[in-house]
């Protein structure tokens, strides 16, 4: 048996699968394409989380969205996080080209246009479904987290969020959120002291630049109401499609405290909404999570540990989450060992560092006969990659050089008239783009503000009535103190004045 049929047989039994899976391309041994060595992940296993990393320009963005392609035609609605602003070209077919046919030529299957299901959202400004949470469903304990808080802000936070669910006052936004930690030291502090204890000046004016910071990075615009609810990620097209929804963050690059903030929520919600699943051998819902560096780029130890924690225990919900970046470093050890599929694009080695990472990245994969990983890393062409996944038995697949497959939507971003189009058909916009702003906590303690000032200065006139009143009591006993002694000088200077005439008149 020669060195290419060996290598054909260890592709096929070892990317082997029974059930439905998402077939990426064919394998390579050397720079050759091996035609019809499938590299084939099961869908069963997608919800075991995966990397794609690999240098700008090396088509990571591309892999994503055969990815997304793929697992929508399979019925399993996607997530994308598009920072870059570069994928909704899925909902447009590919308008073809000879090197896409050529490419898929060698593959082993031909190359087939089509154009998908996609729903445009927004955290920001942005044309699209408007995304937002309350602060109320984030809870005192993941808002102290994203705001870093020490153990002894943490419990203010609380205490606070306590004395707003015990009076009734709402927390929607930042706005309702600085007005309570305002009203706790000055207005409202004897109150709050007496029920439940005394809130420190320092903690809470600290408390509060964090809240202005992360409001500078648009969290006004994220906190609010309507709440987005995570069952509508879980949608479907006529054909029984997976919607791929595409969420635009090309304006927040510069605002990573932001997009960690909606990650975690949007995480922690999913996990505690979606119902735990069996072996049901396709995902719920997978999520793309482009330039995931930014997700932990300024991310705290108590953030972190949460997101870790997410990672680990989310995918029993049926739920893949999928990190795309330029360097598996960019990813913290414990969240990459949670990591069952691996597609490394080409790494560059311009540096001694380079050169020490792309050693430290090769070692994520596993050994194989047919590739020396630490070079090859450097040798992989545009739409090439290594890939592991994990087969139906949870097993790592051998290492495969991969000619992928091209995506079947347009590899380029939408018109401004067909953007347009996509969002004025969308079946959320009415349900999500109203804005609310009914009666929260911020004018409610304003309304508790007017009525403490207003009985504050109640008293206040009452005490210059009832102080008046004393000066004019005091002034009239003082007058009728003095009576008598006025009495007797007036009759001793009448009595002079009646002398004084009795002499003019003797005379």
């Amino acid at each position: 048996m020669s060195r290419k049929e060996d290598f054909l047989n260890y592709i096929n039994e070892g990317y082997k699968t029974k059930g439905e899976f998402l077939n990426m391309g064919a394998a390579m041994l050397g720079d050759e394409t091996i035609t019809n060595a499938f590299v084939k992940i099961p869908l069963k296993t997608m919800n075991r989380h995966g990397l794609i990393a690999g240098a700008t320009g090396t088509g990571k963005t591309k892999t994503l969205q055969v990815l997304a392609e793929n697992l929508s035609e399979a019925g399993v609605p996607v997530l994308l996080m598009d920072v870059k602003g570069d994928l909704s070209g899925l909902a447009q077919p590919s308008p073809g080209h000879p090197k896409i046919d050529e490419r898929h030529e060698k593959i082993g299957f031909p190359f087939d246009a089509k154009k998908f299901p996609v729903e445009i959202l927004s955290l920001s400004e942005q044309d699209g479904v408007r995304l937002r949470a309350t602060v109320s469903e984030f809870g005192p304990i993941l808002l102290s987290r994203i705001l870093d808080l020490s153990e002894a802000q943490s419990g203010i936070v609380s205490v606070l969020f306590k004395y707003c669910d015990d009076n009734k006052l709402p927390l929607l936004d930042l706005k309702d959120f600085k007005k309570i930690l305002q009203f706790s030291t000055e207005e409202g502090k004897r109150v709050i002291a007496a029920e439940y204890g005394r809130i420190s000046t320092v903690s809470t004016g600290s408390i509060l630049r964090k809240v202005v910071e992360l409001e500078q990075q648009g969290g006004d615009l994220f906190f609010g109401e309507k709440s987005f609810e995570v069952d509508d990620l879980v949608r479907f097209d006529r054909n029984g499609r997976g919607m791929i929804s595409i969420l635009r963050l090309t304006d927040i690059q510069d605002k990573p405290k932001l997009f960690s903030t909606f990650m975690l929520q949007l995480l922690a919600e999913i996990y505690e909404t979606f119902p735990e699943q069996g072996d049901s051998g396709k995902p719920e819902l997978i999520i793309f999570i482009d330039e995931a560096h930014l997700v932990f780029k300024e991310a705290s130890k108590s953030l972190m540990s949460q997101i870790e924690s997410i990672v680990k225990l989310i995918r029993s919900k049926g739920i893949g989450l999928y990190f795309v970046t330029q360097n598996p470093k960019d990813v913290p050890e414990d969240v990459l060992a949670q990591l069952g599929l691996k597609i490394q694009h080409a790494l560059r080695a311009f540096t001694a560092k380079d050169r020490k990472a792309i050693k430290l990245a090769a070692e994520n994969y596993p050994d194989s006969d047919y590739y020396k990983t630490s070079e090859v890393l450097t040798q992989l062409g545009i739409g090439e990659a290594f890939i592991s996944a994990l087969n139906e038995k949870g097993i790592p697949t051998p290492l495969a050089r991969t000619m992928l497959r091209a995506p079947m939507s347009r590899m380029d971003i939408l018109t401004p008239n067909e953007l347009k189009e996509v969002i004025d058909n969308s079946k959320l916009i009415k349900k999500y783009n109203k804005e609310i702003d009914r009666e929260s906590a911020y004018e409610m303690l304003n309304g508790k503000i007017d009525k403490i000032t207003l009985e504050e200065e109640k008293k206040r006139l009452e005490n210059e009535r009832k102080k008046e009143a004393k000066k004019k009591t005091t002034s009239r006993r003082k007058s009728t103190r003095m009576n008598p002694i006025l009495k007797v000088v007036t009759s001793a200077t009448f009595i002079r004045s009646v002398f004084g005439i009795l002499k003019k008149i003797m005379r």
